[in-house]
């Protein structure tokens, strides 16, 4: 599997990843292009002189022949043990950027900087604005720029795995270069600043419970003073990730979602190809800001598709995946087709949000919802904090197997008779009755890993109320009562 920290493997492992590397060495050496377009000619080019490069890495660029100027421009970062030739050859950049006219420009690092090649995202002599590797990547962009007159409103960085970590870090670091981004199998920014913090990173299955807050704030600390706008960001992780635990793109939803100050509850999901879910969080202007792509079963790897087909793109091999073309959804997120964005490469239906959505009644397990009438829809469907939970015919839906004493978000969208779904509704909650109270004893360890409480500079706090439970460690116990649905308050004098 493809390392994202720097540590030396046991024996058996080493040699796995040794022979995993040659593997994928030899596979970039017979695959150094991709057959473009026939309109297309180009080669990947590096480009030996592009300033001081603090970071030692390589820089290759590829672009369509004749591009014309005022075109858009995107950094790809690979992952560990492999090259910006492998990359190239198997993500299907090069297929959308003779399609649709932009540039691509892959960094490289190698051995001399991390044993297995790793993007170094851990290293705040690396990671961090004007300093190293970041910097060595903003040396690229403006070369880039400079050749090919590219619109420094439409600059995008995207990476995998440990590629994916700095790409984090490069929009956090940059949000003034970067208009988007995308981290595949990756890590949130900033979040390690040393190499001991990485295995916490990567294969904490609980995440590090840190609050949407504090992790928007690693990414407003890495340029004080500047207050947008801020990138757009797609996340894709798959649920089978076992070397960067899928916590962390949960993590990255709420790190992004804060620093766009629209909460992390999804606008509103798709099913995808390759048993992908995508849930969209809007900006106050009703485009998405974040997205965030969950594939079923997949490991750790970038998503492809090889095909023919206009959503598809790329070639399998180690850490290539095939499931889904991650690269057109991501490019089509951020508008290089032309569409301007919005994401998924779906399309939408012109009509209008339902008026009027009201919650009409709710007992201890159910809610009932009604809304105003739509011209021109043949259905409804309805949204359950972000999920779809039932579609309708009429005004009117009932939805049962609630839990008890809890809230609950709902949207309604109208969907025409060609089943495109039209414009989310604003918002209404609704609460279920009779909520029973319960009481959990366990020391404040236990009480994190089960989701009680959670952690901020080594103590530990219960989830709600924030109270402080002491230091974060198994000899403290608490009896936290839960008050309300995820609202828990110290009881230890009794429940």
């Amino acid at each position: 599997m493809a390392r994202t920290d720097h540590h030396t493997p046991p024996p058996g492992r080493l040699r796995r990843l040794l022979s995993a590397a040659a593997g994928a060495i030899a596979l970039a050496a017979s695959l150094l292009t991709v057959a473009a377009q026939p309109a297309a000619a180009a080669t990947l080019t590096q480009v030996t002189s592009f300033g001081s490069n603090p970071g030692n890495l390589a820089m290759y660029e590829y672009a369509p022949d004749n591009l014309p100027t005022g075109r858009p421009l995107v950094v790809a970062l690979h992952g560990c043990t492999q090259s910006a030739a492998g990359y190239h050859s198997h993500s299907g950049w090069a297929r959308f950027a003779d399609q649709w006219g932009f540039a691509v420009v892959y960094p490289q690092t190698d051995s001399s900087n991390n044993s297995a090649s790793c993007f170094r995202w851990w290293d705040t002599a690396q990671d961090t604005r004007g300093h190293g590797e970041a910097l060595s990547v903003k040396q690229m962009v403006d070369k880039a720029v400079s050749q090919y007159g590219s619109d420094t409103t439409r600059i995008y960085v995207t990476g995998l795995s440990a590629g994916g970590g700095q790409a984090a870090n490069l929009l956090a670091d940059y949000p003034d270069v970067f208009a988007g981004g995308a981290i595949d199998s990756g890590l949130p920014a900033q979040c390690a600043t040393s190499s001991s913090g990485t295995n916490a990173c990567q294969y904490n299955t609980s995440g590090l419970g840190l609050t949407p807050r504090q992790w928007g704030d690693k990414v407003r600390d890495s340029d004080p003073g500047y207050n947008g706008p801020w990138p757009r960001v797609a996340i894709w992780q798959g649920t089978a990730d076992y070397t960067v635990s899928p916590v962390n793109g949960d993590e990255l939803r709420d790190q992004w979602t804060d620093v766009w100050g629209i909460g992390q509850t999804a606008s509103g999901t798709k099913s995808l190809t390759g048993g992908t879910t995508e849930s969209y969080y809007d900006a106050p202007d009703g485009t998405p800001a974040v997205e965030l792509y969950s594939i079923s079963g997949m490991g750790h790897g970038l998503a492809v598709d090889p095909g023919s087909g206009s959503t598809q793109c790329g070639s399998t091999g180690a850490y290539y995946l095939g499931y889904i073309c991650s690269t057109y959804y991501t490019a089509t997120f951020w508008g290089l087709d032309g569409s301007g964005g919005g994401g998924g490469g779906g399309g939408t239906s012109p009509l209008p949000a339902p008026t009027n959505l009201t919650v009409t009644g709710t007992t201890d397990t159910s809610a009932a919802l009604s809304w105003s009438a739509v011209s021109g829809a043949a259905s409804y469907d309805l949204y359950r904090d972000g999920t779809k939970v039932g579609s309708t015919t009429s005004t009117g839906y009932t939805d049962t197997g609630l839990t008890s004493g809890t809230s609950y978000t709902y949207k309604v969208a109208a969907v025409d008779s060609a089943g495109a779904e039209g414009t989310l509704s604003p918002a209404v909650t609704a609460t279920t009755t009779g909520y029973v109270a319960q009481c959990y004893t366990a020391n404040n360890y236990q009480q994190v890993v089960d989701g009680r409480a959670h952690t901020s500079g080594g103590y530990t706090y219960a989830n709600g109320s924030d109270q402080n439970m002491g230091l974060y460690n198994t000899y403290v116990t608490h009896t936290l009562k839960e008050t309300s649905a995820g609202y828990y308050v110290i009881a230890d004098s009794g429940c």
